[in-house]
């Protein structure tokens, strides 16, 4: 049997292009002589679609576009994925479904079992779980269909009741088919091939994955849809970040054509967890992943430029250069904006950098906007010593100013404040974490500078001076970061263990760091949890970043 993996880029809600984008590859696999097509996980609206479905209009539409690719799936069959009503007349008005097309006819319908609740997802707060589980009677073949979620309840600690894979085997078919929409993180390439291989090892039978790929405003799709045999080898393995139409063979007997891409006793055996934190650990994908981030997040809100700070620091530095990337240097403007306090080789490093990567630049001293502020509060600040208030206004100085130039010429501001710097509160509101996307929001420092590290991996774009000089934001004399927050190389492994490895202050203390130290990093965690729920979006690229991810009280005790 011929069956062809289409892992496409969606946009959700927009009906026209994802349909369009859908039958397109429907004739290009039916002119190759393909017998089944497979979309990925609610391909026909796009995922998460998450209160858009609970519009009737919205749900009328996806029905419509069902109706309209059905009418393309005359000789091939063709698995898409949407919202479907719910008909059992108990339970919520919705499943996440999957729609076999065939002879122009929607021939099954199959709902997905396992609804995940956890990080980015809340699935079951729209959709009720399926009732039931049947094969699809396909060209002599019998096909089990599952939706992501469904093929992950494997393993020693489950995390559901009931496995629909085992209510599918019953029926003997001859092999899986997953529409899935399987998000990014720096641990989930291995993960996923772990997760499939155990299918294959306990079925034994071939599975087909179909994962989505393109990013949703902060949750980013990579892509890399697989194809096992049934001996667990891998055969097919789809690029990441990016769109492809594959064709795959599968033979009577299990096998599939071509070459193995990796066998069986080289594919992961279980899903990656790193107990501590690996700063260098995919950071390839993490760069691809950024990339696909802010390309998505402009091209579907209809944005074409952006605009930053450049402090000549290597935060603003690297998501300058990831930017000029995704973008292009010409469509990426970088405002210096140096006060009393800036030293002069922060706007030489920024000069240079912009030079190497020819994006446009300018210079807005705010010397005067400073001192404005400054002689107009003295009456209320007059015989108080300078504090952080001071330090404040120069950051919201250069938010004010950013958002201006914004405003008048329809930038984009990006945000280029980091995952150790959100964790502390070491950021001004409204000021430097001014922005309508964070890039660098789940990269800690350490990653930080892995990323620049590889953005210099050809040629030195990012000046050396950038990388190798203390980290200070220049808010008063010879200030530096290591004022107020612990040395990065300790702080972002103790952030690492509270945020990822959610190990309260016990744990992270038997781990041999400093108790003093825990308890203040802890407190500053929480304590701050009010700036970051002011935040922009953050393009994820960790197993747990802030945002719609990770939901803990503003108001709380626990820990303070």
């Amino acid at each position: 049997m011929k069956i062809f993996i289409a892992q496409q880029n969606y946009h959700i809600g927009n009906f026209e292009y994802n349909t369009n984008k859908i039958i397109d590859a429907i004739e290009t696999a039916k002119a190759a002589g393909g017998d089944l097509i497979l979309f990925s996980e609610m391909s026909v609206c796009g995922y998460p679609a998450r209160d858009f479905v609970e519009f009737n209009d919205f749900i009328e539409q996806c029905n419509n576009a069902v109706d309209k690719i059905k009418m393309h799936a005359d000789t091939i069959g063709v698995l898409i994925g949407g919202p479907a009503r719910n008909k059992q007349q108990k339970g919520k008005d919705l499943f996440n479904a999957a729609w076999f097309l065939y002879e122009k006819e929607i021939k099954a319908e199959i709902h997905k079992t396992l609804l995940p609740t956890y990080d980015v997802f809340d699935e079951y707060r729209y959709f009720e779980p399926a009732f039931e589980w049947n094969v699809i009677p396909f060209k002599g073949k019998k096909i089990a269909v599952t939706i992501c979620e469904d093929i992950w309840n494997l393993g020693d600690n489950p995390l559901y009741r009931i496995c629909p894979m085992d209510q599918l085997m019953l029926q003997q078919p001859d092999f899986m088919l997953n529409l899935s929409a399987s998000p990014f993180d720096y641990t989930h390439d291995e993960d996923r091939k772990a997760v499939i291989k155990s299918n294959v090892l306990k079925y034994k039978i071939p599975l087909f994955y179909c994962n989505s790929v393109g990013s949703q405003t902060e949750v980013v799709f990579d892509g890399a849809s697989l194809v096992f045999d049934k001996s667990a080898n891998l055969c097919k393995e789809l690029p990441m970040f990016e769109e492809a139409l594959v064709e795959v063979n599968l033979n009577e007997d299990g096998t599939i054509d071509g070459p193995i891409i990796e066998p069986a006793n080289r594919v992961p055996n279980k899903e990656l967890n790193p107990e501590t934190l690996e700063a260098d650990l995919n950071i390839a994908q993490v760069y691809d992943a950024l990339i696909l981030g802010i390309r998505d997040y402009f091209q579907k809100m209809g944005f074409q430029k952006a605009i930053l700070g450049s402090s000549g620091g290597i935060d603003s530095a690297v998501t300058l250069a990831i930017a000029c990337d995704a973008l292009g240097a010409q469509n990426v403007r970088a405002i210096l904006m140096p006060s009393p306090y800036s030293t002069s080789h922060s706007v030489d490093d920024a000069v240079e950098l912009s030079k190497n990567l020819q994006n446009p630049y300018d210079i807005v001293k705010i010397n005067n906007v400073y001192k404005s502020f400054l002689d107009t509060l003295d009456p209320l600040f007059k015989g108080l010593p300078f504090s952080l208030a001071e330090e404040n206004i120069q950051s919201r100085s250069r938010g004010n100013i950013l958002m201006a130039i914004a405003n008048k010429f329809g930038y984009i501001l990006l945000n280029t404040s980091n995952k150790s710097e959100l964790a502390t509160g070491y950021g001004t509101l409204y000021g430097d974490m001014a922005g309508g996307l964070g890039v660098l929001g789940d990269c800690y420092k350490l990653q930080v500078y892995e990323l620049a590290k590889y953005i210099n991996r050809n040629k030195e774009i990012i000046p050396n001076h950038i990388i190798t000089k203390a980290p200070s934001a220049e808010l008063r004399p010879n200030q530096k970061d290591s004022d107020s927050l612990p040395d990065y190389e300790i702080l972002d492994k103790l952030l690492y263990q509270y945020i990822e490895k959610r190990q309260g202050p016990k744990e992270i203390k038997a781990l041999g760091f400093d108790a003093t130290l825990v308890d203040r990093t802890l407190k500053m965690v929480n304590n701050n949890e009010y700036k970051r729920n002011q935040f922009c979006p953050i393009i994820r690229v960790s197993p747990k970043a802030f945002g719609v991810g990770r939901r803990v009280p503003i108001v709380g005790k626990y820990l303070n």
